[in-house]
């Protein structure tokens, strides 16, 4: 993996863990000579992501519709800042620029992103990885849930495994590494979705 999408909120919690863990985060993948590919923010966890990943060293490339340049107070710094039109293509951007997807803590933006990564998998557009770090049980409902809804049969029983979880980030980037794609429902293209 030379890049990841990461995927976290642009607000600060009152709990240092989300920002410090985002931090970590930031540090560990620069070291590993992983980029990130992010949403161009520099507030809240997404600047500490890519603050934290150039102060290191690393390759931070921000995608961010022209609407919220200024509403999430775009990021100038970064390596590449790619200013596109809509939601659509600045998760598009995401997939394409990136070899798999890390989900830190975040808000709707942030769980629409992951669920969409997941969705794509399914329908076969990408064959990425998709991780969500688990940060002090922050995911614990959202894991259940998931299972919930494998065992329901809202899943199919190859694409369980499609979310790929750990609240430690080592064995989270390993499993990551070792991703074997599922059988999709179809293969999409971009022209597709």
């Amino acid at each position: 993996m030379k890049r990841l999408a990461v995927y976290c909120g642009s607000a600060t919690p009152a709990d240092p863990v989300y920002i410090e863990t985002t931090r970590m985060v930031g540090r560990a993948l620069a070291a590993r000579g992983i980029g990130v590919v992010y949403g161009g923010g520099k507030l809240g966890l997404m600047g500490a992501i890519a603050d934290s990943t150039l102060a290191a060293g690393g390759e931070v490339i921000g995608v961010i519709p022209d609407a919220l340049v200024n509403m999430e107070v775009a990021h100038k710094g970064l390596t590449e800042l790619h200013i596109v039109r809509t939601m659509h293509e600045r998760k598009q951007a995401f997939t394409d620029l990136a070899d798999g997807f890390l989900t830190l803590p975040g808000g709707t933006g942030t769980m629409d992103e992951l669920w969409e990564a997941l969705s794509w998998a399914q329908l076969g557009y990408h064959a990425k990885p998709v991780g969500l770090l688990n940060v002090a049980g922050f995911y614990d409902g959202l894991l259940t849930f998931a299972a919930r809804m494998g065992e329901v049969g809202f899943i199919r029983p190859q694409h369980q495994k499609l979310l790929i979880a750990s609240d430690d980030l080592d064995d989270l980037l390993a499993k990551m590494a070792a991703h074997v794609p599922s059988r999709p429902i179809v293969s999409m293209k971009a022209e597709d979705l």
